[in-house]
């Protein structure tokens, strides 16, 4: 039912103490790195990504740590339907410290079951024995017409994540699918979605008279449900912004609740004052 690891956000534990692990800054976001996300509500066919810290886990004389990850879902009526034994993982703190940065993540299949699913996820660290347990539930929505897996990258080719920030004369890559559209009943059964990205200032105007367009309706094999499509940003200029993401199903005449996330360009500057 469920890829990959996943995700978990109400953490079951009590104060530190020596060799126990705690767990904080648990979000949910848009992508690797991406912006904060609303809700824990995920159509079919959706990505549910969060992030989290751990911290006091036992770091080697390399600055490498050694830790497990371990997750079991649940339906509502607490019904066991998947179980991902302790997997072993590595990652590098650079910079010293007790504290890993991790994220993990559930992908619900374009004909999920709507419903509410308990996800439980264990962190052991290999080297204390140290382990915390944190859950959260995640609701899969009915089937519809929606905007899913929006992500940012710093590469055209979706490869390398990046927050959704920058320096001025950087490009940002906007990801994104759409799920749920609906095909024409004539010729050959074509979808036509078209999406719209708008970019507002700090005072919500608009940085460019004309919404950033694009459409797919044509080459879509029959067995395809979703649809996957990119935005390029020109980050030319300091400031924070609001990107707006809006699809439309124009066979069903329907369009897509909206899809916010900030952006934040910052300018580079000479480290000299005069």
């Amino acid at each position: 039912m469920w890829m990959n690891l996943a995700l978990a956000v109400a953490l079951t534990s009590g104060p530190a103490q020596a060799d126990q692990l705690t767990i904080s800054n648990i979000r949910a976001i848009y992508g690797i790195l991406g912006a904060p996300r609303p809700d824990n509500k995920i159509l079919p066919g959706d990505k549910y990504i969060i992030a989290f810290e751990v911290d006091g886990v036992k770091i080697n004389e390399d600055g490498k740590v050694s830790y497990t990850l371990a997750m079991d879902v649940s339906d509502k009526n607490g019904k066991l339907i998947y179980s991902q034994a302790p997997k072993d993982q590595e990652a590098y703190l650079s910079l010293g410290g007790s504290k890993l940065p991790a994220s993990m993540f559930i992908v619900a299949k374009p004909d999920e079951k709507a419903g509410i699913y308990s996800i439980k996820v264990t962190v052991a660290d290999k080297t204390s024995k140290a382990s915390q347990t944190f859950t959260r539930e995640v609701e899969v929505l009915p089937r519809e017409f929606g905007i899913v897996h929006l992500f940012t990258t710093a590469d055209p080719g979706a490869d390398y994540p990046s927050p959704p920030s920058g320096v001025t004369g950087q490009y940002l890559h906007l990801n994104f699918g759409v799920v749920g559209f609906e095909r024409k009943n004539t010729g050959d059964k074509q979808p036509d979605v078209s999406v719209e990205m708008r970019i507002l200032d700090e005072n919500g105007k608009q940085t460019v008279k004309k919404p950033f367009t694009g459409v797919v309706n044509d080459r879509v094999p029959a067995n395809i449900v979703g649809l996957t499509m990119q935005f390029n940003l020109a980050l030319n200029r300091p400031g924070k912004f609001t990107i707006e993401l809006k699809a439309t199903d124009n066979v069903a005449n329907k369009t897509a609740k909206k899809v916010t996330l900030p952006l934040t360009v910052v300018e580079q500057k000479t480290g000299n004052s005069e």
